[in-house]
């Protein structure tokens, strides 16, 4: 018997795809969505080979489509019957140093992390609140602690708008929902494979994602994961001036 429906956005690739594996393994069944149609199918086939009792539907989205998200939203509800929780996990870590002829890529994180996270959660939250019930989780990243700087800079930036929105969305109390903001160190996935090998405190990626459906399930209101070392790197992060930050990122 399912656990309950759960849609998770950019499941084609990195951390998404990691969690659509394991909350699978839980008995849940999934609503799978993201630009590569192709590599989708094939987490379908992997998940029904693994794990036959799953229900899995798929979808093309591009979470910068308001429309779509809407209309993909509305077709895993119509299947399902209900929809218990929404994964908002699509991201783009494109980025250039402001001002270097990278507006272009700059523009696609900030649409993709924060526009496109609003327009999920604007539409999760339509169905949450007709159902009375459900739970919002909004992937952010460690580098919504501070401002960072380069190629980071809109990418944090945007991540940050995701953490206000969730903080925001706790503070309103809606009955029945939760809201959960996670807050990933990192974990290597797609978006950070070319700096992985030089990257101090880089986890793999089943373990680190193990720890976000850990907090997930618990219905963390904030969590980062996993918890060494990010929980005191953050406590740290808040404090020191931007001169050490700046040398930290």
């Amino acid at each position: 018997m399912s656990k309950g429906t759960i849609i998770i956005t950019g499941a084609s690739s990195g951390l998404g795809e990691e969690m659509a594996r394991q909350f699978a393994a839980r008995g849940y069944d999934l609503g799978l969505c993201a630009r590569r149609v192709d590599r989708l199918t094939a987490l379908k086939d992997e998940l029904a080979e693994a794990h036959p009792g799953v229900r899995v539907e798929i979808a093309a989205l591009d979470v910068t489509d308001d429309d779509g998200v809407r209309a993909t939203f509305g077709v895993f509800r119509a299947a399902f019957g209900t929809v218990d929780r929404v994964i908002v996990n699509a991201g783009s870590g494109l980025g250039a140093a402001l001002g270097t002829g990278g507006a272009a890529a700059n523009r696609t994180t900030a649409m993709t992390n924060f526009v496109g996270a609003l327009s999920q959660s604007e539409h999760a939250l339509e169905i949450f609140r007709a159902q009375q019930r459900g739970h919002l989780v909004l992937i952010s990243s460690f580098s919504a602690v501070r401002g960072m700087r380069r190629s980071m800079t809109v990418y944090a930036a945007s991540k940050a708008g995701v953490a206000a929105l969730a903080e925001g969305l706790r503070s309103e109390r809606i009955p029945g929902v939760d809201i959960s903001l996670i807050l990933p160190g990192y974990i290597r996935s797609e978006i950070n494979a070319a700096a992985a090998d030089r990257t101090k405190f880089m986890v793999d990626t089943v373990p680190g994602v193990a720890s976000m459906v850990a907090a997930i399930e618990a219905r963390r209101a904030v969590a980062y994961v996993p918890s060494w070392p990010w929980v005191p790197l953050a406590v740290a992060m808040k404090v020191l001036p931007l001169s050490i930050v700046r040398k930290l990122t």
